[in-house]
């Protein structure tokens, strides 16, 4: 069991541990090697993307081992919409709270950078989730990897203002 994390922007160098953990938690959901070495480019995060400041990377790490735990990924935008890009964790660590803890740190992040919404492009099996986490189905939107997949997209507001 975890104790205590702590989240950091993540690093140039971490770039290749989380594209590996975003394709073991991609596999979490029971997809098949083949289905998971399609979607192999879509969640491989290269050290440039962490550098360009076009996005906010954030691990989670377990503060006694200092293993990464999780991450999310804001795509910045220059609407008052953000989009979160990527929200992953560690399959050993689904269920202890680390996902709920790393989009409650994206929304604050994201209404701290003057976002006053997120869009969502989530894994059908995570959509309970972000719905719980007060995000909106809005639609669906072709998938990335798998030609002919549809994911489904939520709208979060972060103006605690507004009223669905």
């Amino acid at each position: 069991m975890i104790t205590q994390v702590e989240f950091q922007l993540a690093k140039p160098e971490d770039a290749a541990h989380l594209s590996a953990l975003a394709l073991r938690s991609k596999g979490y959901w029971g997809y098949d090697q083949q289905f998971i070495e399609r979607c192999r480019s879509e969640l491989t995060y290269l050290p440039e993307h962490i550098a360009s400041g076009s996005y906010t990377f954030i691990k989670a790490l377990d503060y006694h081992h200092h293993q990464i735990l999780g991450f999310y990924v804001l795509a910045h935008s220059k609407t008052t919409t953000v989009e979160l890009e990527a929200l992953f964790v560690e399959p050993s660590a689904i269920g202890q709270g680390i996902g709920g803890q790393l989009i409650n740190l994206a929304k604050q992040t994201a209404t701290q950078q003057g976002y006053t919404s997120m869009l969502i492009q989530g894994d059908p099996n995570a959509s309970d989730f972000y719905i719980k986490f007060g995000a909106k189905l809005q639609g669906k939107k072709p998938s990335g990897s798998i030609p002919g997949r549809f994911l489904p997209t939520f709208l979060l507001p972060l103006n605690k203002q507004r009223q669905w």
